[in-house]
């Protein structure tokens, strides 16, 4: 009777094993997840940015063709899919660049209309409406945290960051060179990935100026993303750099990471691309690292260079190598934005892919 009783709890572990399995296997790799079908062709996404698992943001640009600049596009996730949010009252064409949140109804924006011009758009839980940009500053990007929401803009080819006071805008230092992404953990303890004409450069902002560290001398080396952990944990990546060569030829991409004292490159399991984007764990710690245009060598004898992984998790000694799902009739993406999922471990990846005949489509990956 026992040997039959342990045959029979076998079986039925087997059995919920096998029901598991295939869903397991499903959330262990990056899957595609389409778009509203009423996206129209040559639709590009450019950031992303989750609030839990039923609310999610995506922005980028709609309706791209040789001559039309397109219409600002907003998507919004809410749990069993993707949607075109509505603009109502927004006409403008151009392009979001950007978003970024503090909270469900508060929600922002920033974009570039076709004549150049900034547009800063804010969500307050009800709908979208156009706020005023800061004056005669070209937006870029939006970045919140600790409460805080930031701009990173330009104004006549020099740099501006601002920072939300109260109800409008103030102008703060910018560290030497370009500021190409921000960690904000307060209004003291902000991170800023940039570059300088020195190279890939750090900066810190403790509340009354910057302290820069070049973390990679090699010129046009150039850092676009920075995860800060913990005073002893700074993660940034980017770009390295080669002088001359041949057009197109291809860069390798730079991660460095700060311990408290000093600043070290990271070897990654991909010799070329661009490291696009950083996303942190439920604890904060980096988890996952998006490579744009990923490649490595190829075998002696055959060809010069093959795809690589576009996503690294990262576990704390080692990466694990993931490529994104083949999608039918379109090819690789040619940019990665990371977005976590706050207190989970799904991540959103949003950009664009390439498609036939030079166009490209826009592109959505989830892991979780």
């Amino acid at each position: 009777m026992a040997r039959r009783l342990l045959v029979a709890a076998l079986a039925v572990a087997m059995a919920f094993m096998a029901i598991l399995t295939p869903a397991a296997a499903d959330t262990a790799s990056w899957q595609h997840v389409p778009v509203p079908a009423q996206v129209r062709p040559q639709a590009a996404l450019n950031e992303a940015v989750a609030l839990g698992p039923d609310l999610a943001w995506a922005v980028g640009v709609d309706a791209v063709g040789r001559q039309a600049p397109g219409f600002p596009l907003v998507l919004r996730w809410d749990g069993t899919a993707w949607q075109r949010h509505s603009l109502a009252g927004i006409g403008w064409q151009g392009e979001l660049l950007s978003t970024a949140a503090t909270s469900p109804t508060d929600v922002w924006a920033v974009g570039r209309d076709s004549a150049g011009g900034a547009r800063l758009l804010r969500f307050d839980g009800t709908g979208w409406q156009e706020s005023r940009p800061p004056r005669d500053v070209a937006l870029t990007k939006v970045v919140t945290g600790g409460g805080e929401t930031w701009l990173i803009g330009s104004r006549g080819g020099a740099q501006v960051l601002l920072r939300r006071d109260g109800q409008g805008w103030r102008e703060l230092p910018v560290p030497p060179g370009a500021v190409y992404g921000l960690h904000v953990l307060a209004a003291d303890d902000v991170w800023a990935a940039g570059a300088t004409d020195s190279g890939a450069a750090v900066s810190h902002w403790n509340g009354q100026e910057w302290q820069q560290t070049v973390v990679d001398g090699f010129p046009r080396s150039a850092m676009g993303s920075v995860l800060a952990v913990s005073p002893t944990e700074v993660w940034a990546g980017g770009t390295g750099g080669f002088i001359g060569g041949p057009p197109g030829r291809p860069i390798p991409p730079l991660l460095v990471r700060w311990d408290g004292q000093s600043w070290s490159r990271v070897t990654v399991p991909t010799d070329f691309g661009s490291i696009s984007s950083l996303a942190p764990d439920t604890s904060g710690g980096l988890a996952w690292v998006a490579v744009a245009r990923s490649q490595k060598w190829g075998p002696p004898g055959g060809a010069p260079l093959v795809s690589g992984p576009d996503f690294l998790a990262w576990d704390g000694p080692s990466f694990t190598e993931y490529g994104e799902p083949a999608v039918a009739g379109e090819g690789d993406s040619s940019m990665l934005r990371l977005a976590p999922v706050p207190g989970t471990a799904t991540v959103w990846s949003v950009g664009r892919a390439d498609g036939p005949e030079g166009t490209f489509a826009p592109r959505v990956l989830r892991f979780g």
